[in-house]
């Protein structure tokens, strides 16, 4: 069941995304993506720190973090990282994708935005490290986590701008067989996301 604090995020976020396609991110205020929305300009700040986090809000950190520690210790941290991606596919694929695949594909195309996603992507890192590391594999993790993310950002980017009717779920599946290539042949099972 969808809340009203819900309904008005959604709402808002729609608005934005009508706006920014039709005049451009930069040209639209934050007054105008709350007027078309139907609230005041204090709403939308309840709901959104800033402008951009319309486009780049990404709530998905601890779920990503929680898949990947949900691995088994003992396998290096490439695979970890890419088998607990690759465990993400159906939740992927059942996550709400015409939005996201808007919002990625306007922020792709605005260079002021390129920052707020290296920033995302990062922080993302940051909680993957910190949630399944072990001692004396943090480096290691990193700059798995750093090689599995940039993958699955390429296919990102590439899924909201090239049309593909590929589910999300698949691609980013794709990716982690690139990155791991003995995953193609490997069983992953689907993480079981705790619901509150």
């Amino acid at each position: 069941m969808t809340t009203r604090a819900e309904a008005t995020r959604a709402r808002l976020q729609s608005a934005a995304l009508d706006l920014f396609e039709e005049r451009g991110y930069r040209a639209v205020t934050v007054e105008e993506i709350a007027a078309a929305a139907g609230v005041s300009h204090m709403t939308f700040f309840r709901h959104f720190p800033t402008k951009e986090r319309v486009l780049l809000d990404d709530p998905f950190d601890p779920v990503i973090a929680a898949a990947v520690a949900a691995q088994p210790t003992g396998m290096p941290p490439i695979e970890r990282i890419a088998r607990g991606l690759v465990s993400l596919a159906p939740l992927l694929d059942q996550e709400p994708t015409a939005q996201a695949r808007r919002a990625i594909a306007i922020a792709a195309r605005e260079p002021d935005l390129q920052a707020g996603m290296a920033a995302n992507t990062a922080a993302t890192e940051r909680a993957i490290v910190e949630a399944a590391a072990t001692a004396g594999d943090e480096p290691a993790m990193r700059i798995a986590a750093a090689a599995c993310l940039a993958a699955v950002t390429a296919v990102l980017l590439g899924w909201a701008t090239d049309g593909s009717t590929r589910t999300l779920g698949e691609l980013v599946s794709t990716a982690m067989t690139t990155v791991v290539p003995a995953l193609a042949e490997a069983q992953v099972p689907a993480f079981a996301r705790a619901t509150p």
